[in-house]
This record gives structure tokens, sequence and C-alpha cells, in this order.
């Protein structure tokens, strides 16, 4: 039985009340789950303060409290412990009490604002290819193994991400794939974990409803880099201005990749069609099934990772010409008709803006380019009008809709991405707020060999509309409406 003082270690410790050399049960930061002899510790979060809630776990059995501020009156025989920083001590208590299964694997963090998903979930795909037992900690999914499970945030809570690499470390898994959010580093949601390697992808403009600036955005992502160990690697994006940026305080070994500039993974775009990439890796040529610039950058990191892992690079070569796109992935799709319809996850202005111009380079130009696009509610609201301009700047026809619309009123978010249109584009632009009859309209518009993309929920399969989530998936309505409106 794990004992108080245990899951301890490490944990900058103010004030202890009562005795630490207790037996514990679990560990919990949501006070509606504390059973007898569990710890409970008191986070505040941006909805509420879980010191608020103390009394609650008190009188569920709880036998440590964990808290920044001690309650006004303690109970005798629970032990009070009062720290600096629970989200810190949280991230601490949670590897001690799991073991610290972080150390026990080759653990590859994944941050930056677009490419993330594709990068850990491609990697996990390559060293499974290769034969390894692989773990994969994503915005799409959590896997041990083969054994998956479904997730909610790009990085969970730190007692949910250690649970599962204990799960890893007992399944003998020995590489682990992780995203690592700017939520997560700024709520020290990965404090306390091992890191064999980071990898930077880019920096852009997204989630400045958390964060108070561009600049207190690209500092938190720095920050995970800072924190790296001397004998992990740093693997960053030399084309982003960002990228060196990452690298000025860490004392890990560092390494670039790029296309554009010298690096050491570079690649070298030869063909780009919907087929797929023929690409230079390192002057070795390779196909990849994988489409656009975007995925050029992903795969010189899959690449670079897999060498700084130790994969021979033949194999590497090779495993890398075997990926497939990842589910709302710039996945796509032709119709009978031939239709060509994309689901992608873009949901930045970069990101659009970089599906949008992979498009154009390859298409012919005769065709027409229809997009349906909208932007979630309760999110960054200075992003909306740019991305109305940039859809209806590099798309021949618009189709502006609502996404996931929280608690907002989707006309007045449409409305809102509607005003970054200019003049000379108005006519382009229809809204039509239902998603599912925007889409169709996008259908009806389209002629034989013109593409429509579906931007903004990718992989999601539900759409939130004032907290309550309904099945929606893109992919799948797009492909029966096409295939309703061909008959």
């Amino acid at each position: 039985m794990i004992q108080l003082k245990d899951i301890l270690y490490k944990v900058s410790i103010e004030k202890v009340i009562g005795g630490t050399g207790v037996a514990i049960n679990n560990l919990h930061f949501d006070s509606r789950q504390i059973q007898l002899n569990d710890v409970f510790v008191a986070i505040r979060g941006a909805l509420s303060d879980g010191h608020q809630f103390i009394r609650q776990a008190e009188n569920q059995g709880a036998l440590a409290i964990v808290c920044e501020e001690l309650p006004e009156t303690q109970i005798s025989g629970i032990t009070y412990v009062q720290v600096e920083d629970t989200k810190m001590a949280l991230a601490l208590i949670a590897s001690n009490f799991y073991g610290n299964p972080s150390e026990n694997l080759k653990l590859v963090g994944v941050t930056g604002t677009n490419g993330k998903t594709t990068i850990s979930t491609l990697l996990y795909q390559l060293f499974s290819k290769a034969g390894f037992k692989v773990g994969l900690i994503s915005t799409v999914a959590i896997k041990v193994g083969e054994k998956e499970y479904g997730t909610k945030l790009t990085t969970p809570d730190s007692i949910t991400i250690n649970k599962y690499l204990a799960e890893m470390n007992d399944a003998g898994v020995e590489f682990c794939f992780m995203e690592v959010s700017s939520h997560g580093i700024d709520q020290h949601r990965t404090s306390g974990l091992t890191f064999t390697g980071g990898i930077f992808t880019n920096l852009s403009h997204d989630h400045l409803d958390y964060h108070n600036s561009f600049a207190e955005y690209r500092d938190v992502k720095k920050r995970f880099f800072d924190e790296l160990p001397k004998d992990a690697f740093a693997l960053t994006n030399a084309d982003d201005k960002n990228g060196t940026i990452m690298l000025q305080n860490t004392k890990a070994k560092k390494y670039t990749y790029g296309l554009k500039t010298m690096t050491d993974y570079k690649a070298q775009i030869l063909e780009n069609s919907f087929g797929g990439l023929l690409l230079k890796l390192n002057g070795n040529e390779i196909w990849s099934k994988l489409v656009g610039n975007f995925n050029a950058y992903n795969l010189a990191a899959i690449y670079g990772t897999a060498d700084l892992l130790g994969l021979a690079e033949l194999e590497n070569l090779q495993l890398i010409s075997d990926l497939t796109a990842v589910s709302g992935r710039f996945q796509y799709f032709v119709s009978e008709k031939k239709i060509t319809a994309i689901v992608d996850y873009a949901h930045t202005p970069d990101a659009l803006k970089n599906v949008l111009e992979t498009i154009n380079v390859i298409r012919t130009k005769n065709e027409e380019l229809i997009t349906v696009v909208g932007c979630g509610g309760d999110r960054d609201k200075t992003k909306r009008p740019k991305m109305g301009h940039i859809a209806s700047e590099l798309s021949t026809k618009v189709v502006l809709t609502s996404d996931n619309p929280r608690t907002e009123d989707p006309d007045q978010i449409i409305e809102e991405v509607e005003a970054g249109v200019e003049p000379q584009n108005v006519k382009k632009v229809v809204a039509v707020t239902n998603r599912k009859q925007a889409i169709k309209t996008a259908c009806v518009m389209a002629e034989p060999n013109d593409i429509i993309l579906i931007a903004g929920k990718g992989h999601e399969t539900y759409q939130e509309i004032n907290g309550v989530r309904s099945d929606f998936d893109d992919m799948k309505i797009v492909k029966e409406l096409l295939s309703q409106l061909e008959k």
C-alpha cells in the first residue's frame, strides 16, 4: 500500500498538519470522486476553485487534502498539506503515485499550433509497423499498444496521463508519442514527466482567448523545451520564425528540420498531387500517400524523430512511404461524378490557409473550390474575421456555417467571420447556419471535377450546441449527400 509521504517526493511543501506515514487509496482533484482514504488536491480552475470543495472531500472520507490555502478549521485524522502551486503539486504527486511511469519508456512530446495530431499519430503508426509496442496520447485517441480509449482534451490532466503511462509500462510499451498543448504546459499537466524528446511544429494565431497575447502563447510553448533534460533531444521547425526561439534555453540536444533552410533533416518537394507527395528526405527520394506542403514538414519531423530514436535509415524511409492519413486531416474521397470532397480539421487561420494553398497548387483552376467553414463558440474571437478573409480570398465559393457554437449564438459567430470578407469577395460568400444544410448547399453547387473543402471539425464526430453534443461527422455526411444527389 502506497503511503502519503511516498507521493509527496519533490513537491514544494509549505506546511503539513497531521501525519504523512498513512496508507492512501486513490488520488483525485474532483471532490465528487473522493472515497474513503483518498487524497484530494484542490485545483484552481477557470470555472471553479477546488478549495471551495474541501469540506465535501472531507465529508466523503478524504484522508489527505493538498491545497494552497488551508481551511479555517482542520479535522482530526485528516492530513493537510499546504503547497505553493497545487497544479504543479498534482503533476508530481500523480507521477509518484503511479511509480513515475514516464521514466520506463521513451516519451516524446509534440507541441506547436498545427501538426501535433498528425505527427504524434503517424509516429505511433510508424513505430508500430516497425514492430515495437507503442503508446499514443493525442486529440483523437489514447492508445496503449492496440488498445484504444476515447479522449476529450489534447493533453489530459496529470492523473489521466500517468494512469495511461503506467498501463503502458504494464503492457511493455517502449515508445509513447504525446501531443503537448499550450493549456497543458501552462497548467503543469506535463510537469513531472521525463521526456526523451520534444518536437516543435509551428506557431500561428490560436488560443488567444486563453493566453493574453501571442508572446505569452509562444513563451508557454517555449517552456516545454526549457524544461527538457540534457540527455533529451529538441527537434524544431527551422522555417518557422519561432523555431529557433524554442531552442534558446533548452539543455536538450538541438536539431532542426525544414524545407527552405539548411537543416539536420531536410525535405524537398519534387511532386505534389492528390495522389500524394514525391519527396527528397536528406537526399533520399520517397513517395508518400500524404498530400500538401504542411505534410512535407510533418514527414521531415517524423523522419528526424525516428532517426533520433535509433531507427535505421532504410527502414525509416520504407515505413514513411507506407504511412496513411490521420482521421480528419486532409481526408478526401472522389464521388462517382468526380467531385472531390476533403475534410480537414483546419480551425486556425494558418491551418486553413495551408490547406487552401495546397489545394490551389494541385488543382487546374478550371474547377470550383467550394469551402464550407465556421468558427467554434466560446473560443478565440479575434481569429474569426481572419478565417473569413482567408476562406473568401483563396476559394471560388464559400459557405459560412456553424462549427461547435457551444453557448454562443451561431448567427453572431458567422457575422464575425463574415466581417473579414473583402468587398471584392462578398459575392462568393453565402451563409447557411445549419451545418448539414451548408454541406448540402456545397454539394448542390458542385459540378464534376469541382472540389469541396469542409474545414474546422475534421475527426470530430459530434457538434456541440448549448452544452449538448449530438452526432455529426463531416465525412459521413458529405459522402451520403453526394451519393443521394448523384443518384
